[in-house]
């Protein structure tokens, strides 16, 4: 059987969670000093791929595996704080637009690629409890 549960991977959840917030930090103070911009561009990238994981994170929630349940119960909540917060912020951001040096554009930009990275690492996270589940690797 799985040697997987609820509890195994909350050491990966606190490694994304602290490398998301330091890059909202770095992201807004990048954006603060003009070094970096977010186009309209990019965007809509992220919010497709928001819309994407968010398709995604349905589909694997109505796979009723035992095993992918065991194993998602503690980073699906983390997942999808991060594929909303990017879904609703790159809306905010394509809606309103900020000064290129302004403290709040570079603190919702910070905001939005900290949800985007929270995200992408809570996704590598559920891909290697889903291999420890499955035994690959123990």
């Amino acid at each position: 059987m799985s040697k997987c549960n609820c509890g195994c991977r909350w050491d990966c959840i606190g490694v994304s969670v602290v490398a998301s917030i330091f890059v909202t930090i770095i992201t807004a103070f990048l954006t603060y000093s003009a070094t970096i911009t977010l186009t309209p561009v990019f965007l809509w990238v992220l919010f497709g791929i928001g819309v994407v994981y968010l398709e995604l994170n349905l589909l694997f929630s109505a796979y009723n595996d035992f095993e992918i349940r065991a194993c998602s119960c503690s980073i699906i909540p983390t997942l999808l704080v991060g594929i909303v917060g990017t879904i609703i912020i790159s809306l905010i951001l394509l809606g309103i637009t900020f000064a290129a040096t302004s403290i709040l554009g570079a603190v919702i930009s910070g905001i939005l690629l900290g949800f985007f990275t929270l995200t992408i690492f809570s996704t590598a996270c559920f891909v290697l409890c889903r291999f420890a589940c499955n035994g690959v690797r123990n």
